[in-house]
C-alpha cells in the first residue's frame, strides 16, 4: 500500500512537470509565432499551431485564452479547421519573403551557390504558402 502511494506521488510530480514544460514551451512557441509576424522568413503559422497544441496539453486555460484572442484566435481556428490562409496574409508573406531574399541575393556578398540556394528557398516557401486554400 505504501509503495503504491509513493508511485502515485512520483507519477503526479511527473505529470505536473510535464504540464509546466508544455506551458513553457507553448509560451516560447507563441513568442516565436508573434515575432514571425514581423520578421520575414520566420514562420508564424507553425509556431502558433505548436503553441496551441502545447497549451492544449499543458494548460487548458491558456489554450482557451489563445483561441479567444482577438487577432491570433481566428488565425489558428481557420488554419486548424479549414486548412486555409486569408488572401492578405498570403500576399504579405510571399511579398516579404521575396523582398528579403532578393535583397540578400543582389546586395549581400555571397557565392553563386548561396544565391541559388536562397532562391530555391524562396520558391519552396512561396509554393508552400500558395498551396493552401484562400479564405475570402
Amino acid at each position: 500500500m505504501l509503495v503504491q502511494k509513493y508511485e502515485f506521488i512520483r507519477y503526479f510530480g511527473y505529470f505536473c512537470r510535464m504540464k509546466l514544460l508544455c506551458s513553457l514551451l507553448g509560451t516560447l512557441a507563441l513568442a516565436l509565432g508573434v515575432a514571425g509576424m514581423f520578421v520575414p522568413l520566420l514562420p508564424t503559422t507553425p509556431f502558433l499551431l505548436l503553441s496551441a497544441a502545447l497549451y492544449f496539453r499543458g494548460s487548458p486555460r491558456l489554450y482557451r485564452r489563445l483561441l479567444a484572442h482577438r487577432r491570433l484566435g481566428p488565425y489558428i481556428r481557420n488554419f486548424r479547421e479549414l486548412r486555409a490562409i486569408p488572401l492578405r496574409v498570403k500576399v504579405v508573406s510571399v511579398s516579404l519573403t521575396w523582398a528579403t531574399i532578393l535583397y540578400c541575393v543582389f546586395f549581400l556578398p555571397c557565392q553563386w551557390w548561396q544565391r541559388a540556394l536562397l532562391l530555391a528557398v524562396a520558391v519552396g516557401v512561396s509554393l508552400h504558402i500558395l498551396s493552401y486554400k484562400t479564405l475570402k
